[in-house]
């Protein structure tokens, strides 16, 4: 995997930072934080002498190609949500970005064992009430898995993790989950995200 350097404007520390995990400590929990990813060194220390507006939203480069079917016509108004895994199962994390601005919405602890599909689900669910709670349910949630999308719909959960004491923080807050969509109805649209017109959802953790 290629190194990513990231650029920190807002957060606890501002700066540059040369892996997601010093990064995300900076931003983890900070309201309206402000970073990006860029592929080298020398790139991310020109940006972090510019303003965050300057490069937020900018089209990423695409590879010439005969045809370009790259287009983007995802609706701004709406939340990207993802998960991380280490191993599958290993340690599991999401997260969720505003699509427009690429601002960090919320973050989910680093879970010792958990699912790439049950980080998805989560992840979802947070979303959810994350709009809610701020007020924001004219926005929609993307995810590209079409698996946590069927978990929501059926209101469960087909996973093979066991529950033991490293999975049990995260298996309460399954349960909590699962808890909240068998309750609450949905309202807030949730689509797919389509990887292969728009390229990676927005709240990916860049670990491929």
């Amino acid at each position: 995997m290629k190194q990513k350097w990231y650029v920190v404007w807002k957060g606890k520390t501002p700066g540059i930072y040369d892996n997601w995990d010093r990064c995300k400590a900076q931003v983890h929990g900070v309201d309206g934080a402000k970073y990006k990813s860029f592929k080298t060194k020398d790139t991310a220390e020109a940006a972090y002498r510019d303003s965050y507006k300057d490069h937020v939203g900018l089209p990423k480069p695409k590879t010439p190609q005969l045809f370009d079917t790259l287009t983007q016509n995802y609706v701004t108004n709406s939340l990207c949500v993802d998960a991380a895994c280490s191993g599958n199962p290993g340690q599991m994390e999401f997260q969720g970005v505003w699509t427009d601005t690429k601002e960090l919405g919320f973050a989910s602890p680093v879970y010792p064992v958990g699912t790439n599909n049950l980080g998805e689900f989560l992840a979802i669910v947070q979303g959810v009430q994350y709009l809610i709670d701020t007020q924001k349910t004219d926005a929609i949630i993307y995810t590209d898995s079409m698996t946590a999308m069927a978990w929501i719909r059926n209101k469960a959960v087909k996973t093979t993790l066991q529950r033991f004491p490293e999975t049990e923080q995260l298996w309460q807050e399954i349960d909590l989950a699962l808890d909240y969509i068998k309750t609450h109805p949905i309202t807030i649209d949730i689509q797919k995200w389509q990887t292969d017109e728009w390229g990676e959802i927005h709240a990916d953790f860049g670990r491929k």
